[in-house]
């Protein structure tokens, strides 16, 4: 077993233990409630006095990493208006057409609770137009390069031509940043004196987060998550993550999914946890890539308690799609020949 393996091993095993559902029972209906204000609540904290961000939480929302055009000018909805665009969705994924024959996406991306509005319109808070800043000139070099090298390849002729999330290796939503992805936008929080984990329901990613005080790795070495280093400012969580790979995909929300935002290895992402009430996490962050943007992007992601738990996301033991993709491409190749 590797040494992180044992850290982690060693991490839980000092954690109280969470109750899981015997298999194939049904998990009980629950509903994150909304934000509000508890200003007479004492914050929950643990033994060594900072904030319990532990238990089960979400992210799970429609509001788009990117401003809609639509709302160009437009930073924050009115209540009425958020409602709204909430329902619109929700309508758009009650009414999918029937020659959408992916999957039926009202049953694997509705939860047993309800996505809530936020009044923002896109999760970006910087730049003020909600859109991420635009490529450097060494971005957009590298782009033209990648394009260059996939003429004369069709969108499945390997593995390695599909997406990091079709090969069940990452949606990108673990982030950092932590962006809600399409259908289980769900994790725990565990925490401990010495490190916080977060483990995430999609796609089976746990984050080893140190917060005693420990470097971060050596320049060489390099995670698809980053090396994450965590420290508390007040009553605040910071985490700082650095030696990222180049392989790092982000992902937005529900129907604005953009898999195509990639970084590079120097991508640097501040993170800031802060417990507002027993219900709710503000989640901020600050991503900085001088070799993919020319300047920095920040936003906010509302994050909610619900009761759990959360479940195995079996992805490549389920992944009958991958396979099935490049045999129906094969099987095209062989009718287009045919036909000639």
């Amino acid at each position: 077993m590797s040494r992180s393996r044992w850290v982690v091993a060693l991490t839980l095993a000092a954690l109280p233990l969470v109750a899981v559902l015997p298999s194939g029972q049904t998990a009980p209906a629950s509903k994150p409630t909304a934000s509000k204000p508890r200003a007479t609540q004492p914050l929950p904290r643990t033994a060594d006095g900072h904030p319990d961000l532990q238990g089960f939480w979400t992210n799970d929302s429609y509001t788009p990493l990117e401003r809609p055009a639509e709302f160009a000018n437009k930073s924050h909805f009115t209540p009425q208006e958020a409602d709204a665009f909430v329902r619109t969705r929700l309508d758009r994924l009650e009414n999918q057409s029937r020659t959408d024959v992916h999957y039926d996406d009202a049953i694997w991306q509705k939860e047993n609770y309800d996505k809530e509005s936020n009044l923002r319109t896109s999760l970006i808070t910087d730049p003020a137009n909600g859109l991420l800043p635009p490529l450097t000139e060494e971005a957009k070099r590298r782009q033209a390069a990648e394009a260059a090298r996939r003429v004369g390849r069709g969108p499945s002729d390997s593995v390695q031509d599909r997406s990091l999330g079709e090969r069940c290796i990452t949606w990108g939503n673990v982030g950092p940043p932590m962006l809600p992805p399409t259908y289980y936008a769900n994790f725990q929080i565990m925490q401990t004196a010495e490190y916080v984990i977060i483990s995430h329901e999609l796609m089976h990613e746990a984050r080893l987060i140190p917060i005693d005080g420990s470097p971060h790795a050596g320049a060489g070495a390099r995670y698809l998550y980053g090396d994450a280093r965590g420290r508390w400012e007040g009553d605040t969580l910071v985490v700082d993550t650095t030696n990222f790979t180049d392989k790092t995909p982000f992902r937005g929300s529900p129907s604005n999914t953009r898999q195509d935002i990639r970084s590079t290895d120097r991508l640097h992402v501040v993170e800031r946890f802060t417990r507002v009430d027993a219900e709710t996490i503000k989640y901020e962050f600050k991503v900085e890539d001088p070799g993919m943007w020319v300047a920095p992007w920040s936003g906010e992601v509302p994050i909610r308690k619900f009761e759990g738990p959360i479940y195995e996301y079996a992805c490549h033991e389920g992944n009958y799609g991958l396979p099935n993709i490049l045999r129906a491409a094969r099987v095209a190749e062989r009718q287009a020949a045919g036909s000639r």
